[in-house]
């Protein structure tokens, strides 16, 4: 399969930054399209027609809060939509309200899970989510699971960390995003790399990898439901366009 890949990035990537790096997000940036859109857009078509069972997944207590979000994201990027709308790429989708993760997963460039506290519950609990483009973990694994637990294997997620992240989760406020981002080279450039929690991790060397792998990750807050969704834009650039970027942003500073 063809590496689908992005020429640019908004942010650079190779800029240090301490965990979790969050920031504030404007509600206008909390969705975007860029150059990979239509191609990437394709392979979500895909991984939803033949794989649908391994990308998607719902609890019934979660399709409320499903609901809310795609009525959010139709009301941010389709405005007045109602049985159909017509993606950035010219390709119509019809607006599918049983089938919420799904029609979402057909009209943005964005994965999407949501999390919700249990009453008397310490951690957010993953109820469901429209995950196309997995960067080595597999949602199945992290079905209906907290937040801890949705965070093995990562060496990083220690428990000050993870008290950190729950606490943005219970802060964050309707109509005020957060945002980071996170970056890691790799030699495969494939979208889809679901890993299992157990199974072995590459850890390419910086200097002889191919590709920049990186997630622009927002959590944003629900009125209604009260849910928290955590989104996650994917961007896989050549590590010559990392690089070019990178030092075009070097001459840039030095310039101003």
């Amino acid at each position: 399969m063809t590496a689908i890949l992005q020429t640019q990035i908004p942010y650079n990537p190779l800029a240090s930054q301490r965990l979790p790096g969050i920031k504030p997000l404007p509600v206008a940036d909390w969705l975007r399209s860029d150059d990979a859109f239509g191609d990437q857009m394709a392979e979500r078509e895909r991984l939803l027609d033949t794989a649908r069972d391994k990308v998607l997944m719902l609890d019934e207590g979660g399709r409320p809060a499903a609901e809310e979000l795609l009525e959010r994201v139709l009301a941010h990027l389709y405005p007045g939509a109602e049985d159909q709308v017509q993606r950035p790429d010219g390709v119509t989708v019809r607006i599918d309200w049983q089938d919420p993760l799904g029609t979402l997963g057909r009209i943005t460039q964005q994965d999407f899970c949501i999390l919700e506290k249990p009453e008397g519950a310490a951690e957010h609990v993953l109820t469901g989510a429209v995950l196309c483009f997995p960067a080595s973990w597999t949602l199945s694994e992290k079905f209906m699971r907290p937040l801890i637990a949705i965070h093995v294997p990562v060496d990083s997620y220690d428990a000050n960390i993870a008290a950190r992240v729950q606490r943005l989760f219970d802060g964050v406020q309707v109509d005020r995003p957060l945002w980071r981002f996170n970056a890691l080279w790799y030699h495969d450039p494939m979208l889809h790399q679901p890993r299992s929690a157990d199974a072995p991790r590459e850890q390419p060397r910086s200097e002889e990898a191919g590709f920049m792998r990186s997630e622009t990750q927002s959590i944003l807050r629900l009125p209604r439901t009260r849910a928290v969704v955590f989104s996650i834009h994917t961007f896989v650039l050549s590590r010559a366009d990392v690089l070019r970027q990178w030092q075009q942003d070097e001459q840039d500073i030095e310039t101003v």
